[in-house]
């Protein structure tokens, strides 16, 4: 049944669909029986050995559960702890290259559900190598789920029971915090990857579901996802805070911010409320979750 599961997992993800390269027609009944044995003999065994962590939420994760050392290379996302920076780097997961990631020989590719491009998921699929997706759900019952998932693999689960345990401790501390600092003081965040399209982030996406546990209102929430915002829009959003992930150069700065012209009457420009945080420790969902919520509700609520 693991071993089945294993395989459901790739078969369902989002980027899999009919082979259109010419060498994956000719060849694609012989690499998936290959990969299944190969995925059902790693999963009986347990014996990776050579990791490559795609995502940093996943990275994190199997840094927590004590299995740094059998990660050979991880994604640009993955910055913590410190370590990370002596791995090998296979650049950003969306744009992954799939002759790169396989060049590695890894025996185990553990991989947030959003990697791609879709044409090199598929081939990664199709590799031999065991592909572990983990899901994207922005909660502390997702994060839980992240750790079982990963600890299971690994078979480290008596590791995960222990990290599981002090997430959710620390996420239950962390909620107590934020209701306690924003009670009715319930401020409207906004989240925008750039200044140039402001690419707004609406829900289902990490940031809105951060700026909630953290006792904000994302009033873009009535779209899904990440869209262009026009000043009519943010006339009527009316944002007290603009949130923005650092560009590694000490910006963006408010001046800056501020100065584009759909922004400068909001509530936010007024004030110059301006909050930049680390992008993978904001919207990772990983185990540092719960102390990032609690530096935004301080940041928001001025604690």
């Amino acid at each position: 049944m693991r071993n089945r599961h294993l395989c459901t997992k790739v078969e369902n993800h989002p980027c899999k669909r009919p082979f259109g390269v010419k060498i994956l027609l000719k060849n694609a009944l012989l690499i998936l029986l290959l990969g299944f044995c190969y995925n059902a003999q790693a999963q009986e065994q347990g014996t990776a050995q050579r990791i490559i962590t795609l995502g940093p939420d996943v990275t994190e994760i199997v840094y927590a559960l004590g299995s740094s050392d059998k990660i050979v290379a991880l994604d640009r996302s993955s910055k913590y702890p410190a370590d990370t920076a002596n791995k090998t780097n296979v650049g950003y997961r969306r744009s992954l290259s799939a002759e790169g990631v396989l060049a590695l020989h890894p025996d185990l590719i553990i991989a947030s559900e959003d990697i791609g491009p879709p044409e090199v998921a598929d081939v990664l699929n199709q590799s031999g190598v065991p592909v572990l997706y983990i899901p994207a759900i922005n909660s502390r019952e997702g994060l839980i789920t992240k750790v079982s998932m990963i600890a299971e693999r690994l078979n480290l689960q008596a590791q995960g029971e222990v990290l599981t345990k002090q997430i959710i401790a620390d996420f239950d501390a962390a909620m107590v915090h934020v209701r306690k600092v924003s009670e009715g003081r319930g401020k409207k965040v906004v989240f925008f990857h750039g200044l140039t399209k402001l690419s707004g982030a609406g829900s289902d996406t990490a940031a809105d579901a951060f700026i909630r546990h953290a006792g904000g209102v994302n009033p873009l929430s009535v779209y899904k996802g990440y869209k262009a915002v026009s000043e009519e829009w943010l006339l009527e959003a009316e944002p007290d805070v603009v949130l923005m992930l650092s560009d590694g150069a000490g910006g963006p700065k408010p001046e800056d911010v501020f100065s584009v012209k759909a922004l400068q009457t909001t509530p936010a420009a007024k004030s110059k409320s301006l909050i930049v945080l680390d992008g993978p420790y904001m919207l990772g969902f990983g185990p540092r979750t719960a102390e990032a919520v609690r530096i935004l509700a301080d940041a928001l609520y001025g604690q």
